[in-house]
């Protein structure tokens, strides 16, 4: 399977060519990690349109004796809420809480209008509750899709994170192949996320590779993938024969988006937006069970066949996603 040939620009209305301005903002940011790939981008295309940013972060994970990561604790949100309110004094124009348990350090402050963004398991988690009561109390709540504006209620404005196209575009399938010393006799199925992550249900998605196994004629190999820079990631998304979501729960995952943009098809739980996402996909899928991501998969290995959905990502693209945060914080400061 080669998807080099599905390479193009993405096309752009006259309204999307129009540029808007310089935006001349200063905004402070409150993120869990400020390594997070999808924030750095968002403050990369904010800063393109005139708004300059200052990153306050909670404090980093810690390690154990094992050398795994204990992941904050409530100790390090109680140290990260007197700095942040702080650094609120300082002269910007607005504080944007990225993930819900920043949420309460922004509403806190008394200097600052704010605007909320929530990611999905600050929503649907157990810290649900208190990201839902922030939100009430914020001039401005951003999340990722219509399922989270639903859960949450009131007026969320809804902004999925945006798809840098530019990265994540089609390739030679071989020649990814070759880059990462993939055996091209069998079948790649990629699941972009740590083993340990208990909310994307790897032990799910090994059972339903097992499965496949038995019905498909080739190899399959299940590909676990994290700790990637994330300029690498495309040669993975174009290595693969299918991405595999097994999520119990998400808000608006990036994977997808991205394996949309590299028309590498889909198979995936009903979880956040994925549905809307794929609505139109060819060689993609939403499965109601367990048993169905089996026929899902199958289906997608034995068809052997890229998918369409760069076309359909395209009108998520990271640059117009900017634009719309922009508008957010402009209706924030007008009111």
């Amino acid at each position: 399977m080669s998807r080099h040939d599905e390479v193009g620009v993405v096309p752009t209305t006259e309204e999307d060519s129009e540029p808007s301005g310089r935006a001349d903002l200063s905004v402070l940011n409150l993120v869990t990690t400020a390594e997070a790939r999808f924030f750095k981008q968002q403050v990369s295309v904010l800063e393109d349109l005139g708004v300059s940013s200052t990153t306050v972060a909670v404090p980093d994970e810690r390690v154990t004796r094992e050398g795994a990561l204990a992941g904050r604790s409530a100790v390090d949100y109680f140290r990260f809420l007197p700095r942040a309110i702080r650094e609120s004094f300082g002269e910007y124009d607005l504080v944007h809480a990225n993930y819900g348990l920043t949420a309460p350090a922004a509403v806190l402050q008394p200097n600052l209008p704010v605007v909320i963004s929530l990611w999905g398991s600050d929503l649907y988690g157990r810290f649900g509750p208190l990201s839902k009561l922030c939100a009430r109390l914020a001039d401005a709540t951003i999340v990722m899709s219509d399922g989270m504006a639903t859960e949450l209620g009131g007026t969320p404005y809804v902004i999925p994170h945006g798809i840098d196209l530019d990265r994540f575009q089609p390739a030679d399938q071989q020649a990814a192949q070759e880059d990462l010393g993939w055996d091209p006799g069998r079948k790649h199925v990629l699941f972009p996320y740590a083993k340990g992550k208990s909310v994307k249900n790897a032990p799910l998605a090994e059972r339903v590779v097992a499965a496949a196994r038995e019905r498909v004629g080739e190899p399959i190999e299940l590909q676990f993938v994290t700790g990637v820079p994330h300029e690498r990631m495309s040669v993975y998304m174009n290595a693969a024969d299918a991405l595999l979501l097994t999520s119990d729960r998400e808000g608006s995952p990036n994977s997808v988006k991205e394996a949309m943009a590299c028309n590498l098809p889909v198979i995936a739980t009903d979880v956040g937006d994925v549905r809307q996402r794929l609505r139109g996909v060819q060689h993609s899928f939403v499965a109601h069970d367990d048993a169905d991501l089996v026929d899902c998969l199958v289906s997608v290995l034995d068809a052997d066949t890229d998918s369409n959905g760069r076309a359909v990502i395209a009108e998520l693209r990271i640059e117009q996603m900017g634009e719309r945060l922009l508008s957010v914080y402009r209706e924030v400061l007008d009111g």
